[in-house]
């Protein structure tokens, strides 16, 4: 992958949120499951990648084909909560 470290970043990022489907990440960045678990192994520590690898492994929502029809967002709605300001 010849991408900016933020576009590796964010494929990263995207890899471990487990709405993302790998072929949202195929769709935007042009890499295959394949290429996004060399990346991940190239760019995580081994423990961290294993866990990684573990917990996506077989998790339906990682693959568009085998996601529940009623998942039609990429990401959990609590997720993304606002900073509050004190």
């Amino acid at each position: 992958m010849q991408s900016s470290e933020e576009d590796i970043s964010r494929v990263i990022e995207m890899a471990w949120e487990d709405r993302t489907p790998f072929e949202a990440i195929e769709r935007l960045y042009g890499l295959a499951e394949p290429q996004v678990i060399e990346l991940m192994r190239s760019r995580l520590k081994r423990k961290t990648f294993n866990n990684w690898r573990a917990r996506v492994s077989g998790r339906a929502t990682k693959h568009a084909k085998l996601r529940d029809p009623n998942v039609s967002r990429g990401y959990c709605p609590t997720q993304y909560k606002p900073v509050r300001k004190r």
